[in-house]
This record gives C-alpha cells, sequence and structure tokens, in this order.
C-alpha cells in the first residue's frame, strides 16, 4: 500500500477539512481498525506488549506495533521503557487519551442501539 503524496489535492482537502471541522479531526485520530479497540484495552489500565496481544488475539504483532507507535505519534498513548533484563515495555493512555474512555463507552452504547436497529429494518 502505497503512502499518499503530502502535496497530492485529496491530502490538502483532508487537511482543510480537518482544519475546518475539529469533528473530522478527532475522527481521524481514531480513524483505523484498531485504533480503538487498543484504547478500549489501555482504558483498562497500563499493559504490555503480550498482554495486549492476547487481549487482541486477532492482530498481528506487525500491526500492533504500527498501531502503537501510530497512537504515541499522536498523543494518545505513552511508552514507558524500564532499564531492566529483559527490557519491560509498558503503554498506557495519556492525560487526553483518557479523555477518549467516554467517548468510547458512548460510541459502544450506539453501536449496540445500532446493530439492534438495523436488524430489526433488515426483517421488516
Amino acid at each position: 500500500m502505497s503512502k499518499i503524496k503530502s502535496s497530492s489535492t485529496h491530502q490538502e482537502n483532508k487537511q482543510l477539512l480537518e482544519a475546518e471541522c475539529p469533528e473530522i479531526y478527532a475522527a481521524n485520530q481514531i480513524s483505523g481498525q484498531w485504533t480503538v479497540a487498543i484504547c478500549c484495552c489501555l482504558a483498562i489500565g497500563t499493559r504490555r506488549f503480550g498482554e495486549l496481544k492476547k487481549e487482541l488475539p486477532t492482530i498481528t504483532e506487525r500491526i500492533l506495533t504500527l498501531e502503537l507507535k501510530k497512537l504515541e505519534q499522536r498523543q494518545l498513548i505513552v511508552r514507558t521503557v524500564y532499564a531492566e533484563v529483559p527490557v519491560r515495555v509498558e503503554y498506557e493512555l495519556t492525560e487526553i487519551g483518557r479523555e477518549l474512555v467516554p467517548i468510547m463507552e458512548q460510541l459502544q452504547h450506539w453501536g449496540i442501539r445500532h446493530k439492534a436497529w438495523v436488524s430489526r429494518e433488515q426483517t421488516v
């Protein structure tokens, strides 16, 4: 998969939309298949890589690593490395990342209601 050029019209439009619409900016920060799932795991508390992998068994190690880096760059999580042998690395939500917890809970409730609504509409 190739990256979109930073000078492309698509990228320019995306940046303009993010600048004008905080909802779009926020949605883009948590977009992606695994972002919310990882944040939900970390909402419970600090986790090590292996613990996250166990809680998300269908994610590959490569994708988990990439997603954790992306979340760290977006300052939603903090990665702490302990100088031990073997090295211990822990991940936790940042202060701004913890603000997502009630939003994720609302998304969960909305998702349950939406699934039920769609299911009901399909049977009519």
